[in-house]
């Protein structure tokens, strides 16, 4: 048994199931302050979307602190078949939902949730196979060392996505044609920063063995070989996305005003994928040297 997982279990379901009532319960007022007036034609699927994709609240906040569990035993495998199982199974239910069955946004918020409660329950099988995570009594829940630490992550979050909401409030307030365009920009600049967490957890997992062994001089240069490596990637990421959006943005619209306003931000999406890459590989860095 070890406490800190039964502790992070248990954060995750709370927090979940507290973002699932405030999403359901205040839906329409999020929206309104995100810029999505009651006029606007991205109001009801908007709201019917956010109202469903809070279903899959709990899920996701589990998998996260289950993959930062599986992570601490520098099992990173497990968490990414996973996160495949779980990704194919959403590629898969898309199309059926959305097109086949005509159920548009909707559909994609139905294939998502069914996706984050694959990967949740995969990794909740997987967890319980390694360790106990049944306390014997509540006493021997380490909450204070836990929320201490989870209190300066949280606020870390709550900084980053702070400036993504407000970037997509002020993408609604000018409407459906630069908030479609915000949305593709966007998602392709998630997706690639993204591949830099994988140098992340590699640096944060080895750091923090190599910290626990007292081992600082393999510690010093893993952490300098992960940052140079970030750097390489986010150059080759930015050169990628640059000449690759300008031929392939069609992919996802065929909207002509949309692809003008992505045309205009390719530059910005590009140039900010070395900066990305760095940000991720120094956040591992310093996991691993437990400097939340």
């Amino acid at each position: 048994y070890i406490p800190s997982v039964s502790s992070a279990l248990v954060v995750g379901s709370v927090l979940g199931l507290l973002q699932t009532a405030l999403l359901m319960f205040a839906a329409k007022p999020f929206l309104h302050i995100m810029g999505v007036k009651a006029g606007s034609p991205m109001l009801i699927p908007a709201c019917r979307y956010l109202k469903l994709r809070s279903l899959g609240a709990p899920p996701v906040l589990l998998s996260l602190a289950m993959q930062g569990v599986f992570r601490g035993f520098k099992d990173t495998k497990t968490p990414l078949y996973a996160t495949v199982a779980g990704d194919v199974t959403n590629i898969i239910l898309d199309p059926i939902l959305i097109f086949a069955l005509h159920l548009g946004v909707t559909g994609a918020a139905i294939a998502h949730v069914i996706s984050q409660y694959l990967i949740s329950l995969i990794l909740l099988w997987r967890l319980v196979n390694k360790v106990d995570i049944m306390p014997p009594s509540v006493k021997d829940l380490k909450f204070s060392r836990f929320l201490t630490c989870g209190f300066l992550l949280l606020a870390r979050v709550i900084a980053v996505t702070s400036c993504v909401t407000l970037a997509a409030s002020m993408a609604a307030h000018r409407g459906p044609i630069p908030m479609a365009a915000f949305q593709i920009c966007l998602q392709i600049w998630l997706s690639t920063s993204l591949l830099a967490d994988g140098l992340a957890v590699a640096g944060q997992a080895i750091l923090a063995s190599s910290f626990a062994r007292g081992d600082h001089q393999k510690a010093v240069g893993a952490a300098a070989r992960v940052l140079q490596l970030s750097i390489i990637l986010g150059l080759a990421l930015s050169t990628v996305i640059g000449i690759g959006l300008q031929f392939g943005s069609s992919i996802f619209t065929k909207d002509n005003s949309v692809l003008k306003l992505i045309h205009t931000a390719i530059p910005f999406v590009a140039s900010t994928q070395p900066i990305n890459s760095l940000a991720f590989v120094f956040d591992g860095v310093n996991f691993g040297a437990s400097d939340y």
